[in-house]
């Protein structure tokens, strides 16, 4: 008779499952493995996401730049180079790891070089000043979300190699709330448990420590028993993308929503001119970078399942009604620039979690519109281009930072906030497709 041990019984629990052997869409072979390797994906994606979060480049990195002097025009890079660079190497790299039959040396060999990447931002941050810190930070941030892509495009392979498809969503779930609660308690500690340490120390902190937790989810990941795979059917994701560019002018509602889609950058773009508003009303102390914190995990943990019940009914309305509200909020903390509400904390804290409740509702809002208005036969094609499109579009997006240094922090998120007004009206225009 077949005894299952501690592993076993646990991940019944969790899943609900009666046999963890039972698999559906994984090699038979794999099956036995399945719970040893849930509980190790698990363990080893919760790390990343909270040195991800500790290392966030919507908070930590432009609470850095402000605090060491770094003009504005490199904090409005921070967000396209840290999503795009992400973004656009995958479209490149994908065939060639398709070819490997081991995949998860690729998401260590990545997960490696995000840790050297964070070590080098934290040594600038430490020793450098001004443009030279910009620059030199910019530089390790393109290294970290090269490294990043890589880790993104391999862990997807290999979740799918050794974890059964009922269980992935579970499994990821689980990750991001418990990351959402190990960053909270990060913010709660700092905010509470600290005094007297300069914002750019506890920032450096923070970079230092998401480089450290690299470390052992590196040594999880390398444990995952994964058996070896097919090599065949990778395409060229990039090749994908130009040679489908037609299906821009032939589909109307999908260049709507590529259109839609390229407004709505100014919701993430104006995210991190938020926080450097906040660390120049509040001055550079560790209470409003923990504050910050503690908002930004709320929002998530927050807002996710609200906005994912409405993106079943509707995710034209999710992605109108989350533009609308960062629109207003851009237009709401203009008005308040003069007022001594905003040489509080707490005040940035609330506009920084509205913020983020936004910005998750548009990037909700999207991927489920794209899976609506696509088809299996068209799908793939479609988050190719529009992938491809907003990759490059980011990037020149994020010259509108150098406007910071020219007009004023407040100035700008007003600029920001009536270009998502705009990409509300856009959104609005686009077919419900979800009904």
């Amino acid at each position: 008779m077949y005894h299952k041990n501690k592993i076993e019984s646990l991940y019944d629990l969790i899943t609900g499952d009666e046999d963890a052997r039972v698999c559906k869409d994984i090699p038979e072979s794999a099956c036995n493995d399945q719970p040893y390797n849930f509980f190790v994906y698990l363990g080893a994606n919760l790390l990343s996401k909270v040195a991800d979060e500790l290392a966030s480049a919507r908070l930590v990195l432009p609470w850095l730049l402000a605090s060491i002097g770094t003009p504005a025009a490199f904090i409005g890079f921070l967000v396209p180079i840290r999503e795009a660079g992400v973004l656009l190497p995958q479209l490149v790299v994908a065939a060639y790891i398709r070819g490997l039959k081991l995949r998860k040396w690729v998401w260590i060999s990545g997960a490696g070089l995000s840790a050297l990447a964070l070590v080098l931002i934290a040594l600038v941050g430490t020793n450098l000043e001004g443009i030279i810190a910009g620059w030199t930070i910019v530089a390790a941030l393109i290294l970290f979300s090269l490294a990043r892509g890589l880790c993104s495009v391999s862990a997807k392979d290999v979740l799918g190699k050794t974890v059964s498809k009922s269980r992935r969503g579970r499994l990821m779930g689980l990750a991001s709330g418990m990351a959402g609660l190990a960053t909270l308690a990060i913010g709660l500690y700092l905010e509470f448990f600290t005094s007297g340490i300069e914002g750019s120390r506890a920032a450096t902190g923070l970079i230092l420590l998401a480089a450290v937790i690299w470390l052992p989810a590196m040594g999880l990941f390398s444990t995952i028993r994964e058996l070896p795979g097919s090599t065949s059917g990778g395409g060229n994701a990039l090749h994908e993308a130009i040679r489908s560019l037609a299906i821009l002018k032939t589909d109307p509602d999908f260049r709507r929503y590529v259109i839609t889609r390229t407004w709505l950058l100014s919701v993430a773009l104006a995210v991190p001119f938020y926080v450097l508003l906040a660390e120049a009303r509040t001055g550079d102390g560790l209470t409003g970078l923990g504050m910050l914190i503690i908002a930004g995990a709320m929002a998530g943990s927050v807002s996710a399942p609200f906005w994912g019940w409405m993106g079943d009914r509707s995710s034209r309305v999710v992605i109108a009604s989350a533009a609308t509200i960062a629109g207003l909020l851009g237009v709401a903390t203009w008005i308040l620039e003069d007022s001594p509400l905003l040489d509080h904390g707490l005040t940035h804290a609330m506009i920084f979690l509205i913020a983020n409740v936004a910005h998750s509702g548009v990037r909700l809002g999207r991927k489920v519109y794209l899976v609506d208005l696509g088809t299996q036969e068209n799908r793939a094609s479609m988050v190719a281009v529009s992938n491809t499109v907003i990759g490059v579009a980011m990037l020149g997006a994020g010259l509108v930072g150098v406007l910071a240094d020219f007009v004023g922090i407040a100035e700008l998120i007003l600029l920001l906030g009536v270009l998502s007004l705009i990409a509300a009206g856009f959104a609005w225009r686009m077919p419900d497709v979800s009904r």
